[in-house]
């Protein structure tokens, strides 16, 4: 693990998203009209995300600890599109982009194991950072 010890706490935000393809119109109606059989995919994957994002530290080895101060989920639908976006904040000395990116991952996991009963088709794409900001180096999409 990289010491940050000397490292100064500043505000650290990041951005990341997962795309998640679905094979039909009827999957996506399905996930609106909260009519898929295991529960409602949005809420179900929200609470996922959460918990994904806040074990980070405990499945990736070199990940610090750190206070996660804010953390929301967001969806977009566009056709059989569904893009996810995490968001989360800290005021820490390390950043938390990889939180973002692991919570974005385990929504669409999450999504992918709930759908899988009614559509054979599903893709998860794009797992990637969006934007971070604070510490030495930002990126802004």
């Amino acid at each position: 693990m990289v010491d940050i010890t000397q490292k100064q706490n500043t505000h650290r935000t990041a951005i990341a998203q997962a795309i998640v393809k679905v094979g039909s119109p009827e999957t996506i109606t399905a996930i609106q009209n909260r009519t898929v059989p295991k529960g409602d995919v949005f809420a179900m994957s929200k609470a996922a995300g959460f918990l994904g994002l806040k074990k980070t530290p405990e499945l990736l080895p070199d990940c610090h600890p750190l206070p996660i101060e804010y953390a929301g989920i967001e969806y977009e639908i566009e056709g059989l599109q569904i893009t996810v976006k995490v968001t989360v904040k800290t005021f820490y000395k390390t950043g938390v982009e990889v939180e973002a990116m692991h919570g974005a991952s385990v929504v669409a996991l999450n999504m992918y194991d709930m759908l899988k009963p009614i559509d054979k088709a599903i893709e998860i794409h794009q797992i990637k950072l969006l934007r971070k900001t604070g510490g030495k180096s930002d990126l802004k999409a």
